[in-house]
């Protein structure tokens, strides 16, 4: 009987260490909807010529501000990004989810936004006086308002 279950322990050892563990997920803001989310890539498709757009998204966090976690860029394709801020400013993510997978749902927008304002996001981001001072131009961009968000741990 113990040779039975030395090798039942075995087995299950085996399994066990061959099968990935569950990624945890950690939660922020409100609970999510249980709609489906659209990958962040497609977000452009998604919005068309729309300028307000309630959506659930999701894709790879770029970075995130380094002084509170009150924003995230997320990766929407071909070299250009979102930028998710967080409703009423309720809640923050961590400064290290970089490369994570994240769902957030919320309220994409097509806005101009002026230049105090990306110069206030580069600072948060860490850039260099110089990089700051170049910022001379609005960018009228896609935004989005997240009340909820789960990152991939």
């Amino acid at each position: 009987m113990t040779k039975r279950m030395l090798k039942i322990s075995a087995v299950v050892l085996l399994i066990s260490a061959l099968h990935p563990a569950h990624a945890q997920t950690a939660r922020y803001g409100e609970e999510l909807s249980d709609a489906e989310p659209v990958q962040a890539t497609a977000l452009l498709t998604v919005m068309q010529e729309k300028e307000v757009l309630p959506v659930k998204l999701s894709g790879v966090v770029l970075d995130v501000c380094q002084k509170k976690g009150c924003w995230m860029t997320i990766d929407t394709g071909n070299g250009s990004k979102i930028r998710v801020t967080f409703k009423d400013y309720s809640f923050f993510v961590p400064k290290d989810i970089a490369g994570k997978k994240a769902v957030f749902e919320g309220v994409a927008k097509t806005e101009t936004v002026d230049v105090a304002t990306l110069r206030h996001y580069a600072e948060d981001a860490g850039k260099s006086k110089e990089e700051i001072a170049a910022i001379t131009q609005p960018e009228t961009k896609i935004t989005f308002v997240a009340h909820g968000v789960e990152i991939k741990e």
